[in-house]
């Protein structure tokens, strides 16, 4: 280690006093080999470390050494001994070596990584050929029922039947409300059963070939109601028939009819009506309303709209024909409801009648 000392009072006081181990430089005889000492103090080397001088050289005595004149005391002093230099050496060497191995280290550890990554590609990309995917041949699978068109018959070609319009003694339309009651179901391959003079005439002219209807009493057993729909042609027929019945009735050159259902019923064939009608597909849709005393209808009774909405839209349209149409296809209908989707709600045409209803 290097000391170094800044006034001249400490570099007084470093130099020895009479009698002492050192002396001044040049005054006296030949400091022992080893290390000056120090006023600071420095830490125990072995001796081994200490400076020596070859044996082959007579160590020299004091006739050896010219007498030196007295020097003034130097304002700093530098004392250096051997064994302060190998601490350093040692030192920038001890560094040197962390450092070649932190170098092999990083180098191992990237050339590992390396090797990991293409191990790791070679598996990838050679997976396919090592464990190769059987594919079976399987036939293909029929796809899921497609809503079958009711544009035409051609795309719908079973007929109705009442058991699918009218399953039971009572039809609930609505849940949570009471019921109607079913006391007559008719199908009929001849629509001229359902209508009279023009209106028979213009359906026949259409390619109606089948009816089918039933005759309800409403929950509140005011009135009576027929409904049913008229199996056309397609949907252009269906929708000329639509057209076509309202200037009819309003001339009274024809009419729906209702079906009597036994005693109590006759009304429907004496007592002023409201009628509605409706289309979807090749389907044309209708119900017929009667007071159950014969009365007259109103203009604007929402009892009697209700019922109309009930009959025609909910159950022969949502109901029926969505049915038939989630079905996809043509040959029964199914046996249990299905849960459709709300359809749009189209325009319901609708008719005073002073006439009965046959």
């Amino acid at each position: 280690m290097v000391y170094r000392y800044e006034s001249d009072e400490d570099a007084f006081e470093e130099y020895p006093e009479p009698g002492s181990d050192l002396s001044v430089f040049g005054a006296g005889p030949p400091p022992p080999a080893g290390p000056s000492p120090s006023r600071f103090p420095t830490p125990s080397l072995p001796r081994a470390n200490q400076l020596a001088l070859p044996s082959t050289q007579p160590a020299p005595t004091r006739a050896d050494i010219p007498p030196a004149a007295p020097a003034p005391a130097p304002r700093s002093q530098v004392y250096t001994s051997a064994t302060a230099a190998q601490p350093r050496a040692r030192r920038g060497g001890g560094k040197l070596w962390q450092v070649l191995i932190g170098g092999a280290a990083v180098l191992v550890l990237l050339a590992l990584c390396g090797l990991g990554a293409a191990a790791l590609l070679d598996e990838r990309d050679g997976q396919p050929a090592a464990n190769p995917t059987h594919q079976p041949n399987t036939a293909p699978t029929s796809a899921a029922a497609e809503p079958l068109a009711l544009d035409s018959r051609e795309s719908d070609q079973a007929p109705l039947t009442a058991k699918e319009l009218f399953p039971g003694k009572e039809l609930k339309v609505t849940a949570g409300q009471p019921s109607y009651q079913v006391l007559k179901t008719q199908s009929s391959g001849s629509c001229a059963v359902a209508a009279t003079g023009e209106v028979a005439d213009l359906l026949t002219l259409l390619g109606c070939n089948q009816v089918v209807r039933a005759t309800l009493r409403t929950p509140d057993g005011g009135h009576l109601v027929t409904a049913g729909l008229f199996n056309l042609t397609d949907k252009v027929s269906a929708e000329r028939a639509r057209d076509r019945i309202r200037p009819l009735l309003d001339e009274r050159q024809g009419r729906f009819r209702g079906l009597t259902a036994g005693d109590g019923t006759d009304v429907l064939t004496s007592a002023p009506a409201r009628v509605g009608w409706q289309v979807r597909g090749h389907y044309l849709a209708y119900a017929l309303v009667v007071r159950e005393d014969g009365a007259t209808i109103k203009s604007g009774d929402t009892t009697v709209r209700e019922i109309l909405f009930d009959m025609i839209e909910l159950h022969l349209s949502r109901g029926v024909l969505q049915q038939r149409a989630d079905g996809g296809t043509a040959a029964q209908p199914t046996p249990e409801p299905t849960t459709a989707q709300p359809t749009p709600e189209p325009t319901t045409s609708s008719a005073d009648s002073d006439l009965p209803g046959e």
